[in-house]
């Protein structure tokens, strides 16, 4: 996933279908401040953290205050952050030196870096195996990492451009291949593609998350829809439309809802009716250009982030942020 950069389209957002009983709002508002883009939020809710990455370095932001902790340095092009707590670790991408960082976890100090390859953008801990998967968006492939040694254990060839992905906890890691639409599922044991399915008519799937207890996948696309996929059966069973430049998606299951951020300013919520049956209940306004976006399925709170950024620059390209405007909301029911 590259850096979050300002949509040059404003989309007033209001809410749309049936609302629901309660509705979301931003609660709390922290400055971070600090220079770079910025990439994925990740919580690690049993210490109630969040790293967020922010191009050279990974910030740790304790979640209830919004209060910096610290930073994992020596990060060249961060993209994600994984977590495997059993063995006191980190692992962030370095995208630039085609590499995976890790870090302790107490004290976020670099401890090695570890060869991946090109591309290597978002990253995922799978607890059965107990092994990270990186997935490495130029390379095509996803690199598969022992956080107990610190050491590659090989590379996956994915037969497309990968972007997020998520563990289903039960052996298999689902990633979405952006340049194909389609859905790759790995088998963590044997390091080996198991299945594929397209997500017509969803194009360019980009954001994942899970829903473990009904076996579905909820992929963000840049065409406009989210897609539900039954990944028992590898289909498709849904869509639903959601804002413009979506770069972030989460399933909180206590709520039944869905959630998509969007470049556009909108963080669309989807209530599920059933595991088929998927509506908008809430478009909320956000600021334009905040489409990185995590739930942490403890605490319910959705963590999403955003910055000013200065007029776009008359002969095209990406408008730079207005320094010390970074911040960190949380958003509540």
């Amino acid at each position: 996933m590259r850096y979050t950069s300002l949509l040059l389209i404003l989309v007033l957002p209001t809410a749309i279908g049936a609302q629901s009983a309660s509705t979301y709002r931003i609660t709390h508002t922290y400055e971070l401040g600090g220079a770079g883009r910025w990439d994925y939020v990740v919580p690690d809710p049993s210490n109630h953290r969040l790293y967020i990455a922010r191009q050279t370095r990974v910030m740790v932001v304790d979640e209830d205050t919004g209060k910096l902790l610290g930073e994992v340095g020596e990060v060249h092009g961060a993209h994600g952050t994984a977590v495997a707590a059993n063995n006191g670790r980190g692992f962030a991408t370095s995208s630039d030196d085609k590499s995976v960082v890790m870090f302790d976890l107490k004290t976020f100090k670099v401890l090695s870096r570890i060869p991946a390859a090109e591309d290597a953008d978002a990253i995922v801990f799978d607890k059965p195996s107990n092994r990270i998967f990186s997935l490495n968006g130029d390379a095509h492939s996803s690199t598969v990492i022992d956080p107990a040694a610190g050491k590659q254990i090989t590379n996956i060839p994915l037969g497309g451009k990968p972007e997020y992905g998520v563990s289903a906890g039960d052996g298999k890691v689902y990633a979405n291949l952006t340049d194909t639409s389609e859905i790759v599922e790995i088998d963590t044991q044997t390091a080996t593609v198991g299945r594929r399915w397209s997500t017509a008519p969803c194009m360019q799937p980009v954001s994942m998350a899970v829903d473990t207890i009904h076996h579905r996948l909820f992929s963000g696309c840049r065409s406009g829809v989210m897609a539900v996929s039954d990944y028992a059966s590898g289909k498709v069973v849904a869509t639903v439309p959601i804002g413009k430049g979506v770069d972030g998606a989460g399933y909180d299951a206590a709520a039944g809802d869905a959630f998509a951020s969007n470049a556009d300013g909108t963080l669309t919520v989807i209530h599920q009716d059933s595991p088929d049956s998927y509506r908008v209940t809430q478009t909320l306004a956000t600021p334009v250009g905040s489409r990185n976006m995590r739930v942490d399925p403890v605490t319910h709170r959705l963590f999403i982030v955003s910055a000013k950024f200065e007029p776009a620059p008359a002969g095209g390209g990406r408008p730079q942020i207005v320094p010390g405007t970074f911040v960190l909301m949380t958003i509540e029911r």
